[in-house]
């Protein structure tokens, strides 16, 4: 059970983004060099990133794209949801009747797995972008 690479990419890139705007308009060139992050996945990143509302595009010759809210704002859990991602420990809905084993009773270890799925989402729910660079101040 691992976020897939398009929700790790798309994290990276909006905490470089934090890092390098200055309220200014980051292109997307200048994260894939940073992040190494292939330019192509990051444009398919961003079209929905920015469907969603979590990044503006900028036109022009200092173009690329900034933040919509700010990091302190921002929560990864937005994200996460923007990309259409969400940790799912459980292969059932939660209100279902049938069980992921396809049985009319819910599975032994349902409840367990329904537990790690809340507190990994409520984790997901408390941090926000300007925690992850709290973290990379750290680290220098």
């Amino acid at each position: 059970m691992k976020l897939n690479t398009k929700s790790r990419y798309a994290v990276m890139a909006l905490a470089d983004m934090a890092v390098f705007s200055c309220d200014n308009a980051v292109s997307l060139r200048d994260i894939s060099l940073r992040q190494g992050i292939s330019l192509l996945y990051l444009e398919q990143i961003f079209l929905k990133l920015k469907k969603n509302n979590i990044v503006k595009s900028v036109r022009g010759i200092n173009g690329g794209y900034i933040l919509v809210k700010s990091p302190k704002e921002l929560k990864i859990s937005d994200i996460l949801l923007a990309l259409d991602q969400k940790v799912k420990t459980i292969g059932c809905k939660k209100d279902s009747k049938k069980s992921c084993n396809g049985k009319s009773t819910k599975c032994i270890t349902h409840n367990f797995w329904d537990e790690l799925d809340i507190h990994i989402n409520s984790f997901f729910e408390s941090k926000k972008l300007i925690d992850l660079l709290k973290h990379r101040e750290a680290r220098l």
